[in-house]
C-alpha cells in the first residue's frame, strides 16, 4: 500500500470538506447539507472560533499544509525517510489533539454532533495512522 498517496487523497478530501465549511461560515452557501441540524450548531456556536479564526478556515490551512507535504514526500523514493513525512507525522499528530478537543466540546458543551466534523476527524486520524505506519516502516531494522 502507498501510505503517501493515500494520505494526500486523504488531505484533499479533507481539504474539500474543510473548504465547504468555510464557505457556509463565511455566507457564501446558505444552508448545509447535514440531515440533522447538528452541523449548523456547530457551525454558528461560540466555540466555531479558535484564536480569533474561524475553526473550519484551520482545517483548510491545515489540510493544505498537509496536502503539500504529502505532494512533496511522493517526489523521495518510497525507500527514503523524508522530512516530509516526519512534519505530517507531528503536524497530523496535532491535529488529531486539536480535533479530540473540538469533539469533546460537541460531545459535552455544545450538545450537537455536526457530520462534517465527524468525516474530518475520520480523515485526520486516517492521516495520523498512515503518517505512523509509513514511519514504522522506514525504522532501520523493520522489513517494509
Amino acid at each position: 500500500m502507498n501510505y503517501r498517496m493515500t494520505a494526500a487523497l486523504l488531505s484533499l478530501a479533507g481539504f474539500f470538506i474543510s473548504a465547504y465549511l468555510y464557505l457556509y461560515k463565511i455566507g457564501k452557501i446558505g444552508t448545509l447539507a447535514c440531515g440533522t441540524g447538528g452541523c449548523e450548531t456547530v457551525q454558528l456556536s461560540q466555540w466555531s472560533r479558535f484564536g480569533g479564526l474561524e475553526v473550519s478556515l484551520i482545517g483548510l490551512l491545515g489540510y493544505a499544509v498537509l496536502l503539500g507535504l504529502t505532494l512533496i514526500a511522493l517526489q523521495h523514493p518510497p525507500s527514503s525517510r523524508s522530512w516530509p513525512m516526519t512534519l505530517l507525522l507531528i503536524l497530523s499528530g496535532l491535529g488529531v489533539a486539536f480535533t479530540a478537543y473540538l469533539t469533546y466540546l460537541e460531545l459535552f458543551v455544545i450538545h450537537a454532533i455536526c457530520r462534517w466534523c465527524v468525516a474530518s476527524a475520520a480523515i485526520i486520524c486516517g492521516i495520523f495512522i498512515l503518517a505512523v505506519l509509513e514511519h514504522q516502516r522506514l525504522v532501520p531494522g523493520r522489513e517494509g
